[in-house]
């Protein structure tokens, strides 16, 4: 049972409780306590199962699990581009790792492979006050910031990783239907049906000139920089891309441009998000049955700001849990809030449904060519730096999620 209902249930009990109350029904008002001491543990052990949930991240496929944490503990990016760059550095492991990394891209890189795992590790922390774990790198100073920054991975969004060719994955459309018939009676035939989704590799890229010291420098400073900046961009464009990609040309399709998505409608010229429309974008994923593995809504900074002033008939804050009825809320800038509609403007759009259905391919490691020639930097000592990585977004149904797409 979801945390909602759960609530619905508690606001119930309660009710009953003040109406016993009222009429001076000792017996009445203590069987619902009864009933409320025994929900509220109920709602209790929900919410913890909610957190582990909000916890868990998008579900990586394929890979060995023994290498991916070799590479985690020992892959240094900073290394990685100096040795490209031609510095004098020791690089040994990641030069050594280009293979194993050119078999998951199917392909050889153009510059040097940086392994995604480099931008998934977890943030290490140690007892205030005491010593840094003495490792190579200063674990304190990691920030997972791919996952951090990018929402829909962090909202449960399932990541197949190590893919070569396009991808095609079939899907059932349409079961047989189950008919009754009285006995001599012939059934109706009903065939299934099935389609398939497809990914084919995207591919996002970014150009940007680094210091000849920053390159040489082995600080762990440098190093969690390095991770910070490839792995925000990266994610940023993801995210960007999942949410509101437009389908067209080598964009990504965003689910907000998926045709049958629900939708929910404001107003003509758009309007305020409510508590009543928050639980209309629910109802809309929950009429087609859609999962509830991973179900929350995403929405902008400005829909959260003002879902916060929201108050109930005494005057009180209503608080985001009692708006978005219970359910995980997270919100980014890279769900558009510059929407119109009618005489709207600057409007917004808020997302539900199960996250685990959005799919995120992803065919190449984060590729990396290193120019130390390019002329601008090469007169003044530095390098030139391209990135790319290479995914595409697909949802295994269009039902399980809504949108409003005109709110304030």
């Amino acid at each position: 049972m979801k945390t909602s209902d759960l609530i619905e249930q508690r606001a119930a009990i309660v009710a009953r409780m003040s109406a016993a109350h009222e009429a001076d029904d000792n017996g009445a008002f203590e069987a619902a306590e009864t009933e409320l001491r025994a929900l509220d543990a109920r709602l209790e052990r929900q919410r913890k199962i909610d957190a582990a949930d909000r916890a868990e991240l998008g579900t990586p496929i394929n890979g060995d699990h023994k290498l991916t944490s070799e590479i985690r503990s020992k892959f240094h990016i900073g290394r990685a581009i100096a040795g490209a760059a031609g510095l004098s550095v020791d690089w040994g492991f990641e030069r050594e790792m280009q293979a194993e990394l050119a078999k998951r891209a199917g392909r050889a890189a153009e510059g040097v492979f940086i392994p995604t795992e480099c931008f998934e590790t977890r943030a290490l922390t140690t007892t205030t006050g005491a010593e840094l774990v003495p490792t190579e790198h200063r674990p304190d100073q990691y920030i997972n910031a791919l996952v951090a920054s990018a929402k829909v991975r962090t909202l449960g969004a399932t990541v197949l990783s190590g893919l070569t060719g396009n991808l095609s994955i079939p899907r059932e459309t349409d079961s047989p239907a189950i008919g009754w018939v009285a006995e001599n009676t012939a059934l109706t035939a009903d065939d299934a049906d099935f389609d398939s989704i497809t990914l084919s590799p995207k591919h996002a890229g970014a150009l940007s000139e680094w210091s000849r010291n920053m390159l040489l420098q082995a600080s762990p400073d440098v190093e969690a920089l390095l991770r910070r900046m490839l792995a925000r961009n990266l994610a940023l464009a993801i995210d960007k891309a999942a949410i509101n990609g437009s389908g067209v040309g080598a964009e990504p399709r965003g689910i907000l441009n998926f045709a049958g998505i629900g939708n929910v409608a404001v107003g003509i010229n758009g309007g305020p998000l409510t508590g009543d429309l928050a639980r209309d974008l629910i109802a809309a994923v929950d009429i087609l049955d859609a999962p509830t593995n991973s179900r929350a809504f995403l929405s902008t900074p400005a829909v959260k700001a003002a879902a916060t002033k929201l108050k109930d008939g005494q005057g009180n804050y209503m608080g985001l849990p009692t708006v978005f009825a219970g359910e995980r809320a997270e919100f980014s800038n890279s769900v558009p809030s510059g929407l119109t509609k009618g005489t709207g403007t600057g409007l917004s759009a808020v997302l539900y449904g199960d996250w685990s259905e959005l799919l995120i391919g992803i065919w190449s490691e984060i590729d990396i060519l290193v120019n130390p020639f390019e002329s601008i930097a090469y007169s003044k000592g530095n390098v030139s730096i391209r990135a790319m990585a290479t995914v595409d977004t697909a949802l295994r149904h269009v039902a399980s999620f809504a949108a409003i797409k005109d709110a304030k």
